[in-house]
């Protein structure tokens, strides 16, 4: 990183200086590891202790901070710690040098189209027909098949591998071990036995979408399997054949959602989600870690818990009564017995 003073900082965000302005910093770090010369943030207020001790030169924090202890580092006040900090670390990203060039150990098929300022890694593998836009950076170990498109400013880490006729956006991130356009896992049952359906159309990831490390994403039986424009799907997910994703959804690992299941715009799915075949997901849901969705979510904003997922808050009191049923039970049991012996009583009396 660059060496920048607080003023430079506080300008670039449109913040507040409380300490030495001529302070300076050329590296970044958490607020807990952070060593004189780097810049740190403090956003969330269970580590606001840190603050008191952090060896950092200056610590972005939010205008509402106020501190109850003395503070030996800089401060940077702005209106949201975290999406000033993010913005610093684009800085940083922005700033770092980019490779260009295309390895003589690269294997580019001389049918391919390769823009201005394109890097293409050792052992890296470009079909014929392929596209590989302006700014481009393919890693060692990529396989680009036939006719695949990749705009402009994408970035597709060592070992990833897009199958023929895909398309991927402007500054798509892919990251390492990713598989774009496999097969859909198409079969028909015939005589006792599983025939495999061609799988013929593809994958698109549309603008600003990225795909997390070992992350799969079939092509479509027919027409395409899209991602939407600012999707961020994080490692070890699977994404069925058909299946078309909202704009800004977000899921993290290990999550899974069949086939030809439409899921609409900034969704949140945490770990493990688990989402049925041709389903549809209203936009604005979020489904709570190891969730199974079963059946169509067709109202907005819902927050789901559980398997089969509902409600959260439901949910959360159904698991307090289902930790309660050995008690419940035994309870039941006692009440069984003295109804019988109520019973009993009262045909003594007769």
């Amino acid at each position: 990183m660059m060496e920048f003073s607080a003023e430079m900082i506080a300008s670039f965000l449109d913040g507040e200086i409380d300490g030495n302005k001529e302070v300076k910093v050329s590296s970044l770090a958490k607020i807990e590891e952070a060593t004189p010369g780097s810049l740190a943030f403090l956003s969330n207020p269970k580590y606001e202790h840190y603050i008191y001790t952090t060896g950092a030169s200056i610590v972005i924090v939010n205008r509402s901070f106020v501190p109850t202890h003395p503070v030996q580092t800089t401060l940077i006040k702005v209106d949201d710690a975290y999406s000033c900090f993010a913005k610093i670390l684009d800085l940083y990203v922005a700033n770092k040098p980019r490779k260009k060039g295309i390895s003589p150990l690269a294997s580019v098929h001389k049918d391919a189209i390769i823009g201005k300022d394109v890097y293409v890694g050792e052992y890296a593998v470009i079909e014929a027909g392929a596209v590989l836009e302006d700014g481009v950076q393919i890693y060692p170990y990529v396989y680009i098949g036939d006719r695949v498109r990749v705009s402009d400013h994408a970035i597709i880490y060592p070992g990833a591998c897009i199958y023929e006729d895909c398309v991927i956006g402007h500054r798509v991130i892919i990251h390492s071990g990713a598989v774009i356009g496999a097969d859909g896992f198409g079969f028909a049952p015939v005589n006792g036995e599983f025939k495999k359906i061609p799988q013929i159309g593809n994958t698109v990831l549309e603008d600003d979408v990225e795909i997390g490390a070992n992350t799969c994403i079939d092509r479509a039986t027919m027409g395409s399997t899209i991602i939407r424009k600012g999707v961020k799907l994080d490692n070890l997910i699977q994404i069925g054949h058909n299946v078309v994703i909202d704009e800004n959804t977000v899921a993290a690992a290990q999550c899974g959602i069949a086939g030809s299941t439409k899921v609409g715009r900034n969704c949140m799915f945490a770990g493990q989600v688990g989402i049925a075949g041709h389903l549809t997901i209203a936009p604005y849901t979020q489904v709570a870690s190891q969730s199974g969705i079963g059946s169509s979510v067709r109202k907005e904003r819902e927050v789901l818990l559980g398997t089969p997922a509902f409600n959260a808050i439901d949910s959360r009191r159904a698991s307090v009564a289902f930790k309660s049923l050995p008690e419940m039970r035994q309870k039941l049991f006692a009440l069984e017995k003295e109804v019988e012996r109520l019973k009993q009583m009262l045909e003594e009396e007769k």
